[in-house]
């Protein structure tokens, strides 16, 4: 793997802050300083994680990649703010009793997000990360994320005072969000929507 100077590093983030105003449309007002990442690296924390990796404790959660389409900036997606670390991140959620994984989806949309929409039946894909437990126990967990259009927000959701919230492009989420993988769909979820808005 190749290795990344801090100066590297430094021209990625100034790039990130010269970027265009409209790629956030915040919902409550959140500060650039406040939106780039400052925990350790994804790789970095499943090298902490060592033999759990391996273990047969892996936790599943189903989230929601929640979009919409603007005139003018194309799709656009909705992030918020992990209650632990800060960080963004999409609404997500354990299994629930009589609830399908996309229906967990959905609910927490609201709950976390104040959206509602049209869900999609299946799937798009699936990402990894470190869950970090009320011990302090970190264990790998396992999501499986489906597309949820948006058609209507919410003025009052359960989790609106604990959490920060912003729209912005969708090509431009996977800058913010920290898993790799989760990065990916993004990307796959904007070539579809696109591919599919240029044969209508």
């Amino acid at each position: 793997m190749k290795n990344v100077g801090a100066q590297s590093l430094d021209a990625n983030w100034n790039f990130l802050f010269s970027a265009p105003q409209q790629m956030f449309v915040a919902c409550k007002r959140t500060s650039i300083e406040e939106a780039v990442p400052k925990s350790k690296t994804h790789l970095s924390k499943l090298a902490k994680a060592g033999s759990a990796l391996f273990g047969e404790r892996w936790l599943e959660q189903y989230a929601a990649i929640c979009y919409r389409q603007d005139a003018e900036q194309g799709y656009q997606t909705l992030l918020i703010t992990s209650r632990g670390t800060g960080r963004w991140v999409i609404p997500k959620g354990g299994p629930l009793k009589g609830k399908t994984p996309r229906q967990v989806a959905a609910q927490e949309a609201f709950e976390e997000a104040g959206v509602k929409g049209k869900i999609s039946k299946n799937a798009i894909g699936r990402y990894s990360y470190l869950k970090r437990l009320d011990g302090g126990q970190s264990v790998p967990c396992l999501v499986d994320v489906f597309a949820l259009e948006v058609a209507s927000i919410a003025e009052a959701f359960k989790e609106r005072d604990q959490r920060q919230t912003a729209w912005m492009r969708l090509v431009d989420a996977g800058r913010l969000v920290e898993e790799p993988e989760l990065r990916g769909l993004f990307t796959k979820l904007h070539e579809t929507l696109t591919a599919k808005s240029a044969r209508s």
